[in-house]
């Protein structure tokens, strides 16, 4: 059975195939998001503070915590402001991290902070990627997410997207690092631009929970790109990637729309044991004086 244990100093979530679908939160990003930015930049973490507290409530499992402000010299802004990113979202809150960084130097600094077992987003199938990212995996004990593309870029080809995924599970084999610690992201395309990319996915997260065995993930929003009412794609999206075995997914959990999808896949496919979850979610709260939907408790026998 493959699980991925990622934790904070305080809560455990593990990603498995039996296990109910993970919820990365993603809004503490400031990619298309200026005045986050231009905040994080100055030292003004407010947002940053309310957006963990805001994803915590809303049901988020891991908190994604990006800090690539901007792409002018990444390498020397980009790891102290990683660091202090995370240093604050732990105040704020106990939930796990994804630590959220193409520059190896910010996922060591994030690294270097971070308490218990974060996430680190992510690796991909370049070998000079390979080789800087994988020693850190290996060295604070974490697992990583694996990004489908190398060299070559992004294939619209799901068969060679499966082959540079597995290129990643038999390079981070050679460091010691096990399947269960490599977490997939097969790469969403947006279906406005490429009417398979559905099919694509879903025969892709067969082929990777089946062949290498390992959890996956994936940008839920990227699916819907571009098309009119949104929400409604993101959310059948997600409940038909999970039916097909995808087990978590980086999104934004403020979206009661997505949310609700992934509560009625966790019933509809078994991770919600009796189904506690969506029970608790759902059901109105009884009036006050009822008991067992009786107001009263028992009713007194005539005569």
């Amino acid at each position: 059975m493959t699980e991925t244990l990622v934790a904070s100093q305080t809560k455990e979530t593990v990603l498995g195939f039996d296990r109910p679908f993970t919820i990365i939160g993603e809004r503490i990003n400031p990619t298309g998001r200026k005045k986050l930015a231009a905040e994080m930049i100055e030292g003004n973490f407010d947002t940053v503070i309310a957006d963990a507290l805001a994803q915590a409530a809303a049901g988020a499992m891991i908190l994604d915590v990006n800090a690539g402000v901007t792409a002018v010299n990444p390498n020397e802004t980009e790891p102290p402001l990683m660091r202090k990113t995370i240093e604050i979202v732990q105040e704020t809150v106990d939930l796990p991290l994804c630590i959220d960084s193409s520059v190896p130097s910010a996922l060591e600094a994030g690294l270097e902070v971070a308490k218990g077992r974060p996430l680190v987003n992510s690796v991909t199938g370049e070998v000079e990627h390979l080789e800087r990212v994988l020693p850190l995996i290996k060295k604070y004990n974490v697992p990583v997410v694996a990004i489908s593309n190398d060299e070559t870029g992004i294939s619209e080809d799901p068969d060679e997207r499966f082959e540079v995924a597995k290129k990643i599970v038999e390079h981070a084999a050679d460091y010691g690092i096990k399947p269960c610690d490599i977490v997939v992201d097969p790469l969403v395309m947006p279906i406005g631009a490429m009417g398979t990319a559905g099919q694509q996915v879903f025969a892709l997260v067969r082929r990777l929970k089946n062949e290498l065995k390992v959890n996956t993930t994936c940008g839920a929003s990227n699916i819907s790109f571009g098309m009119p009412n949104r929400r409604v794609l993101t959310g059948h999206f997600l409940a038909m990637a999970a039916s097909h075995g995808m087990t978590s997914a980086i999104m934004n959990p403020l979206h009661d729309e997505d949310m609700h999808a992934i509560f009625a896949a966790n019933v509809l496919n078994g991770t919600d044991k009796d189904c506690r979850a969506w029970t608790a979610k759902f059901r109105p709260p009884a009036a006050e004086g009822e008991a067992g939907g009786r107001r009263g408790g028992r009713r007194r026998r005539r005569g």
